[in-house]
């Protein structure tokens, strides 16, 4: 057929609904029939069943959906997936639907300007349309009444795409070419005198020739005093208030504190330490001592300090 460009030995799907009269539909295969010849074949699926099918994928050359006279056909968004799924890479898909050119309805109906798109994003390729002709009043009535749509301006389009020439999934090595870097053959020469001047071995060493520095020589008076210790400290350290010793302290201010830690006499946390075990907490260093005189010093055994 010279108008739907199907050739000899050719796989084609014909796929019709159920506005199209058994009649119209026999007659319509027939030609397709005579133009793939004996070496080809025709499949005839319905709309509805095509989703319940057993095709494989890529297994046609040409689909043709909804070209039968009389068809009312709309193809959703899986129907168009199917499509594209079972005719071959390179293979061509035309299509017959109604759409509308009121843009936002709500209908099931595509806007004329949204079914290229839909073709697209089923995953075919140089997508055009071939043919559009406004639906007959008739038509528009029964159309109306099966999808319950209140849109007057229907249109039958006739379009056109192709599948890629690859299956989806498909891979393919990539050819990359990476320019070398020449290798030199030879290191480069390197002049001797130069290479004289940088060059020391032990042979050139002569102690007898060679002046050698005492390194006491180097230090002198002032060198040798010991240093004050006030001037090791840093100055972040406070002469006034609390005495804190640095972090990585080096003016021995941290000794001088741990020291003075060591001979302090613990110090009552509530007060009543001195007025006896009747007045001391359970945990009291001074359980089981006398009474004493405020700001009296006590001797304690360190057992007890651990103890407490």
């Amino acid at each position: 057929m010279a108008d739907h460009k199907i050739s000899p030995g050719q796989q084609v799907a014909v796929i019709w609904d159920r506005h199209s009269s058994p009649e119209a539909l026999q007659n319509f295969v027939q030609n397709i029939q005579a133009a793939v010849g004996a070496e080809g074949h025709v499949s005839v699926e319905n709309l509805n069943q095509l989703l319940q099918s057993s095709h494989r994928e890529s297994s046609f050359d040409v689909v043709l959906s909804g070209l039968t006279p009389g068809s009312l056909t709309v193809h959703s968004t899986e129907i168009l997936a199917e499509i594209a799924r079972i005719v071959k890479p390179g293979g061509r898909v035309l299509l017959k639907e109604v759409v509308t050119a009121e843009t936002g309805n709500n209908s099931r109906l595509k806007a004329i300007t949204k079914l290229p798109t839909a073709l697209t994003l089923s995953g075919l390729v140089e997508v055009k349309e071939l043919q559009k002709e406004p639906l007959s009043p008739e038509h528009t009535r029964s159309l109306q009444k099966q999808l319950g749509s209140q849109c007057n301006e229907l249109f039958s389009v006739e379009i056109e795409g192709k599948k890629p020439n690859f299956e989806v999934g498909s891979s393919s090595q990539l050819k990359l070419s990476f320019v070398k870097k020449p290798v030199p053959s030879e290191k480069p020469s390197v002049d001797p005198t130069a290479a004289k001047l940088w060059t020391l071995s032990a042979s050139d060493m002569n102690d007898e020739d060679m002046d050698l520095l005492d390194s006491d020589e180097l230090l002198d008076s002032e060198d040798l005093k010991k240093p004050d210790p006030a001037s090791l400290k840093a100055p972040s350290c406070k002469e006034s208030g609390k005495k804190k010793a640095c972090k990585n302290c080096t003016c021995g201010l941290a000794e001088e504190l741990e020291k003075e830690k060591e001979n302090s006499q613990p110090k009552s946390a509530c007060g009543n330490c001195y007025l006896g075990d009747a007045f001391r907490c359970a945990s009291c260093p001074y359980l089981g001592k006398p009474a004493f005189k405020p700001g009296e010093k006590i001797l304690l055994n360190e057992n007890n300090l651990h103890d407490a």
